[in-house]
């Protein structure tokens, strides 16, 4: 009895059909959460040190910069951050926030450019009450969705399943970026 439990345990085939997402444990267990709200502990802060791909970063502006969210709700997933670790909206300056607003459009074109989204979710969470996941650094979610790209997996599962790697995205989306630059600016990148 111990064995055949040990089995089903380790994903042996059994009667269920099962998606096996071992990588949502980290989010749960809060991997990449600041221990405190300084900009020393935030991630926010710390991968535009990086380069763009080990860090995600599909593209960099001025203020602002944007990134594939690591814990995505759909492929493409892209959230846009102020460089300066600030955690409310009303503490950007106004470049901050021109660059945010234009970025998160930017973001779109170039969603709609190489994935053909059906529309999109796009908030700001300000505060762990209001559901934002490090509330300490403000950043902007820009979430393609699809006529049917949520079924009862969420509900059900507390699972999603994304049909890309991470990677993979971010080089589809940063090529991407290029070209939706360049379409807007007349050709000017």
């Amino acid at each position: 009895m111990e064995a055949e439990r040990a089995d089903q345990l380790a994903g042996v085939p059994d009667a269920f059909d099962r998606l096996w997402t071992p990588h949502r444990m980290v989010y749960i267990n809060g991997e990449n959460k600041p221990a405190d709200a300084t900009s020393g502990q935030c991630p926010f802060c710390r991968v535009p040190g990086e380069d763009d791909e080990t860090g995600l970063i599909v593209h960099r502006g001025e203020h602002c910069f944007v990134v594939l969210n690591l814990y995505p709700y759909s492929p493409g997933h892209l959230l846009v951050c102020p460089y300066r670790h600030v955690s409310d909206l009303t503490e950007l300056t106004e470049g901050e926030a021109r660059e945010l607003m234009l970025l998160s459009q930017q973001a779109m074109g170039t969603l709609r450019a190489v994935s053909a989204p059906h529309g999109f979710n796009l908030g700001l969470n300000q505060g762990d009450v209001a559901g934002a996941g490090i509330a300490a650094h403000l950043h902007q979610h820009v979430v393609p969705r699809w006529k049917g790209d949520a079924n009862f997996m969420p509900v059900v599962a507390q699972t999603r399943a994304l049909p890309m790697l991470l990677g993979d995205t971010r080089r589809l989306l940063a090529e991407g970026w290029v070209d939706q630059a360049e379409r807007t600016s007349g050709g000017e990148a």
